[in-house]
């Protein structure tokens, strides 16, 4: 239901569109001349666009208020979960904070750079790799 009444909105709104495109902004209408012996005059094509932009519009917005009625209803949780575990039954016990990290003057992240650059220091200073390998 919820689909169709989507899918009736997109054409209604559609439709809207090219209404008020079809209408001068002047309020001349259709943009087309007619005679008066003709089937529809300019003065009937202007008041046929107003009366169809009109119902067109009020149509839109009653679509657009009985599709938020529908979302709400539909979508609206029964129960609302509060936890941030997504395996609902298990117990995660807390990580342990590791005691054996190295700290240079308390911080962990100078510690790693003083140890990657002892790593550099031992390096080779030939670091060249043979091309018959």
């Amino acid at each position: 239901m919820f689909l169709f009444l989507t899918v009736v909105q997109a054409i209604i709104a559609a439709a809207l569109v090219g209404v008020i495109l079809m209408q001068r902004s002047e309020g001349g209408g259709l943009g087309v001349g007619g005679s008066a012996s003709g089937m529809m005059s300019a003065r009937g094509a202007a008041d046929l666009l107003t009366r169809t932009t009109t119902v067109l519009a009020v149509l839109f917005v009653i679509l657009s208020i009985s599709l938020a009625f529908l979302a709400a209803s539909e979508g609206q949780p029964t129960t609302i979960d509060q936890s941030l575990d997504r395996n609902a039954g298990a117990v995660v016990a807390p990580a342990e904070p590791a005691n054996d990290v190295p700290l240079v003057d308390g911080d962990p992240l100078a510690a790693a750079a003083a140890q990657a650059e002892a790593a550099n220091e031992q390096a080779p200073a030939d670091s060249a790799v043979p091309l018959d390998q």
